[in-house]
C-alpha cells in the first residue's frame, strides 16, 4: 500500500504512477484510504485542512508519485444571460454557505432541488450534469502545514516562489 504524505502542485513534467480520481467531498479528506481504479490501495496521510485540487501531486513514503484526478460527479451547472445574472446567483448561493464552483461563464454545485429551483426563479439556466466540480476553497482553505510549502523538495527547479512559505506571502488577519 502506497501511503501518501506529501502535497505538491500540478507538474506535468513528473512521472506518476498511478491516478486517485476523487470527487469535491473526497478531495476534502485528509486522512483516508483509498483504492485507485485498478484496485490499488492508497493510504492518505495529510495535514489536517488539507484540500486536493485537480491534478495536485502526492508523494508516498517511498518516493513513488500519484497524480490527483477531478472525478466526474452529479452537478447542477448554472449560466445566465448576462454577468450580473450569474454575479446574483453566485450571490444568493454564497449566502447560504454552498460549494461552488465560478468561472466567468457559469456555476457550478452539488444537486439540490431547493436550489435548483430558486435559480431558476432568478431567471437562470440550470443544467444537470455529470461533470468534474473544483468548488472555491475559500479565503482561508489552503493549509499552512501543506507540503506545497516546499515544493523545491520535489524539483528545484519546478519550485515556485510563491509557495515557499505562504504564511509569509499571505498576512494574518485578526478576527473579532
Amino acid at each position: 500500500m502506497l501511503v501518501l504524505t506529501r502535497r505538491f502542485p500540478a507538474n506535468a513534467e513528473i512521472v506518476v504512477t498511478c491516478s486517485l480520481a476523487l470527487t469535491a467531498e473526497e478531495r476534502g479528506r485528509s486522512r483516508h484510504y483509498f483504492e485507485t481504479e485498478d484496485h490499488q490501495p492508497l493510504s492518505l496521510q495529510l495535514p489536517r485542512g488539507t484540500v486536493l485540487q485537480h491534478h495536485d501531486l502526492l508523494q508516498a513514503e517511498s518516493q513513488e508519485w500519484v497524480r490527483v484526478i477531478a472525478k466526474p460527479e452529479p452537478v447542477l451547472t448554472v449560466t445566465a444571460d448576462t454577468p450580473l445574472q450569474l454575479l446574483r446567483a453566485a450571490y444568493h448561493l454564497g449566502n447560504r454557505h454552498v460549494p461552488l464552483e465560478v468561472t466567468p461563464t457559469y456555476l457550478r454545485l452539488s444537486p439540490d432541488s431547493v436550489l435548483e429551483a430558486m435559480l431558476h426563479q432568478l431567471g437562470l439556466t440550470v443544467t444537470p450534469e455529470v461533470a468534474p466540480f473544483q468548488p472555491e476553497t475559500g479565503a482561508y482553505g489552503h493549509s499552512h502545514e501543506s507540503a506545497q510549502a516546499h515544493p523545491e523538495h520535489a524539483h528545484p527547479e519546478h519550485a515556485h516562489p510563491e509557495h515557499a512559505h505562504p504564511e509569509q506571502a499571505h498576512p494574518k488577519h485578526a478576527h473579532p
